[in-house]
């Protein structure tokens, strides 16, 4: 018996004292990968994106292989990476606005890890462009992606919340004009939005911001790849790009709907001179002049050169015919949604997310996110906040068009079924704890008789489709999925403790819960 059986692991441990054969190593991960959820096939509504084209994942890894050990580092020793990501750049400004023949022929920009990490760096360059100010702010709408207070927190900039109105889910120019004081260094707006996929009033947001001489980035990471291919289909997308006067720059993320492996992102500023504050650049010490355009040093030219592949080979002909099936399922699902008693669209489809809420007291949306787990549907719920209801969000793909006639029959079957369960019914403890603890008060026994009474954690125990994603995911998913997969309690009864929470003490909880899964295996 090997060491590696002597521990007990069915899939091995990561360093075993004998190395193994590669066809065993390759084995465990696929052992470890059949509990994941699936990342083709139409059915997961959240964090992958599949064009179900045939041939494009081979493509992709190959390319990648090709230049996994080529690294960004040092453009100069590796050109043929600095030509990829020159071209990547290329094709990302031509798409939104920018180019020779444009009206912003200078856009630059630079390929990001993914979208939080652009983001990250829009908020750097317009604070760093701006050393008068001491204490720099930006006005955010809150329906932005979270990245952007993940951006403030890490740079230490403060975080200006803009409402939006709860019927349009749109931030007015009014109040970011209100949210703007001296001491703004950056306006930002989404095109769409995660949450909901509304896009925001950029012309008139980045009118306002220019008229107060404050940058305006349009965070287009989500829908950014599929907006143009929309309006060349004939929908009535709004502007949003640098075709906007006052839009200083620009994410989109190719990992999404450019279909590319994750993860690469693009940020574009519309001149070299808003860029310029985004590098960092170092020789005061005796080793190398560090000089980064992004976050990271060393770089794998893997992803890059995949993302290359991928829009080399689907090319503009092959974008437009996945928006138009992309397009086509969104509004099958919406139809699907719209005919089943006790739901209603939140917003009106404009991009690719379809979000809906239920209308029906005894129609518990946690408990029907289960019930379509069960049917092999796989969404993500969106806590309640402030004047939004709790929502089911649905992520569409051009792999989802040839399931969109199953769908609806599913959705009726599992709002059926929710109904008949009933709403989650929390323990009146449980319930009084969200209502009164505060983030501090979460002591280590209090977390761990929490997680023993949602079913959390454990020895061998996984997420289960847990997601504290900076690119995505808005609620959480740690209690696993309803056919108690790893031993968890339904994702109901963990989404309705976490809604019934204030924000703070959700991000502590589910701190704390994500902590209870990831601990070493020896």
């Amino acid at each position: 018996m090997s060491d590696d059986q002597d521990n007990g692991q069915a899939t091995g441990r990561a360093l075993p004292e004998r190395g193994l054969p590669a066809e065993r190593v390759l084995g465990d991960i696929g052992a470890l990968r059949a509990g994941d959820r699936p990342t083709h096939g139409g059915r997961l509504f959240a964090y992958v994106y599949d064009p179900a084209v045939p041939g494009l994942d081979e493509l992709a890894a190959a390319a990648h292989a090709s230049s996994a050990h080529v690294n960004g580092l040092d453009p100069t020793a590796f050109p043929s990476l600095l030509a990829m990501e020159n071209a990547l750049v290329g094709a990302a400004s031509r798409l939104l606005g920018g180019g020779p023949a444009s009206t912003a022929p200078d856009v630059v920009g630079s390929v990001t890890s993914g979208g939080t990490e652009s983001l990250i760096l829009a908020v750097k360059a317009a604070r760093d462009a701006r050393p008068d100010v001491a204490a720099p702010r930006i006005a955010v709408p809150v329906t932005a992606h979270a990245a952007f207070a993940k951006a403030a927190h890490y740079l230490r900039v403060a975080l200006d919340p803009v409402p939006v109105d709860p019927v349009t889910l749109r931030p007015s120019a009014a109040a970011v004009a209100a949210a703007i004081g001296p001491d703004t260094v950056l306006v930002a707006c989404s095109a769409p939005s995660y949450a909901h996929g509304v896009v925001d009033p950029v012309a008139e947001i980045a009118a306002v911001a220019a008229e107060a001489g404050v940058r305006c980035h349009v965070d287009a990471c989500f829908g950014g790849w599929t907006l143009p291919w929309l309006r060349r289909l004939g929908e009535p997308v709004p502007p949003f790009d640098f075709a906007v006067a006052g839009v200083t720059s620009i994410s989109v993320d190719l990992h999404k709907y450019a279909y590319a492996p994750k993860g690469v992102s693009v940020l574009l500023h519309r001149t070299p001179a808003l860029r310029a504050p985004q590098f960092f650049a170092y020789a005061d010490w005796p080793g190398y002049t560090m000089v980064n355009p992004v976050i990271a040093s060393t770089r794998s030219g893997g992803p890059i050169a995949a993302a290359y592949a991928t829009l080399r080979h689907l090319g503009e002909d092959g974008y437009l015919r996945l928006a138009a099936a992309t397009r086509d399922a969104v509004a099958g699902l919406a139809d699907a949604v719209r005919g089943t008693d006790g739901l209603r669209l939140l917003a009106e489809p404009e991009s690719t997310v379809v979000c809906f809420t239920s209308t029906d007291p005894t129609l518990d949306l946690f408990v029907l996110v289960d019930e379509l787990t069960a049917r092999g549907w796989h969404t993500q719920p969106q806590l309640s906040y402030a004047d939004l209801p709790a929502s089911v969000h649905l992520t569409v793909t051009a792999a989802v068009a040839p399931r969109v006639a199953e769908f609806g029959p599913d959705l009726a079957d599992a709002a059926a079924a929710a109904r008949a369960a009933g709403p989650v019914e929390l323990p009146a403890e449980l319930t009084a704890l969200a209502a009164t603890l505060t983030p501090d008060a979460l002591t280590p026994e209090l977390v761990a008789g929490l997680a023993a009474a949602l079913g959390l954690g454990g020895p061998g125990a996984g997420p289960g489709g847990a997601a504290a994603d900076g690119a995505g995911g808005a609620a959480a998913r740690p209690g696993g999925s309803a056919d108690g997969a790893g031993g968890f309690a339904p994702d109901a009864t963990v989404n309705a403790l976490l809604d019934a929470a204030p924000p703070a003490l959700r991000e502590r909880l589910l701190v704390e819960f994500v902590g209870l899964l990831q601990r070493p295996t020896y």
